[in-house]
């Protein structure tokens, strides 16, 4: 979203929240994959093994925080950790722009945005001046 620095994004298997923000605004968007949770979960409990995250899906929120200049990415699982790993992997420069990856469970959107706000602050405090 152009005009705002920082994004955050709350991610697991269902869908991934968006937002970018600046200190008195936020652009939210909520991006799904293509398939249901429950077709790639179905499995999963028959077998004891995870089923790894559909790299589209994953493919789609890059996409989507690719104009992002500082990123948190939380979460409630290993969601997030995949996330940031397919950065690495795949788009080494937005995952050069990933502040933190956090867990976090089941916060509302405003409890999201207020928390990326507060580290936002803090992560701004510690960058150079200029």
């Amino acid at each position: 979203m152009p005009g705002h620095y920082h994004a955050v994004v709350w991610i697991d298997q269902a869908h991934a929240r968006i937002v970018h923000f600046s200190l008195d605004e936020a652009d939210r968007k909520t991006v799904r994959p293509d398939h249901s949770v429950r077709d790639v979960s179905h499995g999963e409990k028959r077998t004891g093994h995870r089923v790894p995250m559909d790299r589209e899906f994953l493919e789609k929120v890059a996409e989507a925080i690719a104009d992002a200049g500082a990123i948190l990415i939380v979460g409630p699982a290993q969601e997030k950790d995949e996330l940031a790993k397919f950065l690495a992997e795949k788009h080494p420069a937005i995952r050069a722009r990933v502040e933190a990856v956090e867990a976090a469970d089941h916060p509302t959107d405003g409890e999201l945005l207020d928390h990326a706000r507060r580290f936002a602050e803090a992560a701004d405090r510690m960058r150079p001046q200029g």
